[in-house]
């Protein structure tokens, strides 16, 4: 009888052990945690203020098909951007522009759209082409009146980005200025840079032509104004990559794969175009 008691008291311990489980043997409150988990999760992505239509445009498209999953951008810039994906505090790191030759090291840089950066001038300036010569003279100092490049007799008032930013670095890379400007003003936005050059009739200055806006004009450059084809085709000179950056020893989480591979797919290419940049030929 005393026996039969024991087996049935071990029995009664071991009901009582399964019933306060999970299907993979936790606890059945972790198991809640971890659907909880599934069911509502974060992509962060960090950087470039010029990919902000772009991100936009992808992250809410992809959300309205994920409800369990929310994009997050922080605009600091895409120095700022590559640094948080490199130190892990960020998911993806926005850069409209390539890697450095030292930061691949570490990271990986993946093309998502091309931009246009646009040459700006105030919509009264009459001055409607420039050549990459012209541009990198005049961002250098070696011309410093509107009459030398044809336009009224007034001073040229340089306007641009500050030194971390990717617009700056590209525009300069292709103008051949790096090093070598003389702002009169450095901006820390597009936005910025567009609102101070709809404001002084004798400004230029550069911005991405998704955000340029019609307060301000844009000029062509030799002969060629920035449109999708002329950048596509390259056509256009003065042109960046928008890049995604990915550290090379660190998994992304599922979240953020998914996420990853959306924006570069053929899928994504129509929301490309209507942020007002260019998908990559593929």
């Amino acid at each position: 009888m005393k026996k039969i008691i024991t087996i049935a008291a071990v029995l009664t311990i071991m009901a009582g052990a399964l019933g306060g489980c999970g299907t993979n043997g936790s606890p059945a409150g972790e198991d809640v945690k971890s659907e909880k988990a599934k069911s509502s999760q974060t992509v962060a992505t960090d950087g470039s203020t010029s990919m902000e239509k772009v991100i936009g445009f992808l992250s809410e498209a992809y959300m309205e098909e994920h409800g369990d999953i929310k994009v997050t951008y922080n605009p600091t810039g895409s120095s700022s951007g590559i640094q948080a994906a490199a130190e892990g505090r960020c998911d993806i790191g926005l850069a409209s522009r390539d890697l450095k030759e030292e930061e691949t090291a570490d990271l990986q840089g993946t093309v998502v759209a091309i931009d246009g950066i646009g040459i700006i001038v105030n919509p009264d300036n009459p001055t409607e082409d420039l050549t990459i010569e012209q541009i990198g003279k005049i961002y250098s100092g070696e011309i410093t009146n509107w009459k030398e490049v044809g336009g009224s007799d007034a001073p040229i008032v340089c306007i641009g980005r500050e030194a971390a930013s990717g617009t700056r670095d590209g525009f300069e890379e292709v103008t051949g200025t790096k090093d070598k400007c003389k702002y009169s003003q450095e901006l820390t936005s597009t936005g910025d840079v567009v609102q101070t050059v709809s404001g002084n009739p004798n400004a230029i200055g550069y911005a991405s032509v998704a955000s340029a806006g019609d307060t301000v004009k844009m000029i062509s450059v030799e002969g060629v104004r920035p449109t999708t084809d002329t950048i596509q085709d390259g056509e256009y000179k003065v042109q960046r990559n928008f890049v995604l950056v990915t550290k090379k020893d660190t998994a992304l989480s599922r979240a953020a794969q998914e996420f990853f591979d959306f924006a570069t797919s053929e899928q994504a290419d129509s929301l490309i175009k209507e942020a007002g940049a260019v998908p990559v030929k593929r």
